[in-house]
């Protein structure tokens, strides 16, 4: 079994930048490839970045292009999130979540692939 840990978040102003980290523990595999999905207050989850197990491939969002990026460190077992120039619609609770990748090396955006997730992170953006 795989247990993702997340840290980082909080609250920033517009502009300003968060850097979230996600951790996995437990049964590690070298072939997990890493999403991070949020679920801003009163609407559904939504995608917005991943990558593939060997880090070769990244995917995120439109809103987030530019802004955001996905990273690892396989040595570690990690992957972050490095957000910056926040905005107020990034607002969100925010998890990672990770699945064993065995063929390809894609960063896959759909939330049904991934079989485990982190406990959440709160990120708001307010002034």
């Amino acid at each position: 079994q795989v247990q993702l840990v997340q840290s980082g978040g909080g609250l920033v102003q517009p502009g300003g930048a968060l850097r979230l980290s996600c951790a996995a523990s437990g049964r590690t595999y070298s072939n997990l490839a890493v999403g991070w999905f949020r679920q801003p207050p009163g609407k559904e989850r939504e995608f917005v970045a991943a990558i593939s197990w060997s880090g070769g491939s990244t995917n995120y969002v439109d809103s987030v292009k530019g802004r955001f990026t996905i990273s690892r460190d396989n040595a570690k077992n990690t992957v972050n999130l490095q957000m910056n120039n926040l905005q107020l619609e990034d607002t969100a609770v925010y998890y990672c979540a990770a699945y064993k990748q065995t063929i390809g090396d894609r960063a896959i955006s759909s939330s049904e692939e991934y079989d485990y997730w982190g406990q959440g992170s709160q990120v708001t953006v307010s002034s």
